[in-house]
């Protein structure tokens, strides 16, 4: 034969015992805590900002719509809108797919000063 046989040994016992076996998990809670806050949280604070937007959108509000048409709101539905995209044109739009409100926001009058 050309090899020799190989026989097996005990392992030794490790040197800091169930110390030594939390040691090893510490970088793998480390990456998920970081995960977390890289990642996770970000995007869920994200979320809920959209679905208040969307919650708040009435009629009179120009939107933004995922495609990238600009338009007004002439009505407002539980899942959808009307939106009026030029004269006499509305199209109804699903609001999950609302890019951006842009609120009417128009000055105060010359004449309307607060005293």
């Amino acid at each position: 034969m050309f090899a020799s046989p190989a026989y097996a040994q005990t392992a030794a016992a490790p040197a800091g015992g169930a110390y030594a076996g939390f040691i090893q998990f510490v970088p793998i809670v480390a990456i998920f805590v970081i995960f977390y806050f890289l990642m996770i949280r970000p995007q869920q604070t994200r979320a809920k900002a959209h679905r208040a937007m969307l919650d708040a959108v009435k009629r009179g509000d120009e939107v933004v719509t995922g495609g990238g048409l600009i338009g007004r709101v002439t009505k407002v539905a539980d899942t959808e809108l009307e939106v009026e995209v030029a004269t006499g044109v509305k199209l109804r739009v699903v609001k999950g797919t609302l890019a951006e409100v842009r609120t009417k926001t128009l000055p105060p009058a010359a004449n309307d000063a607060k005293s």
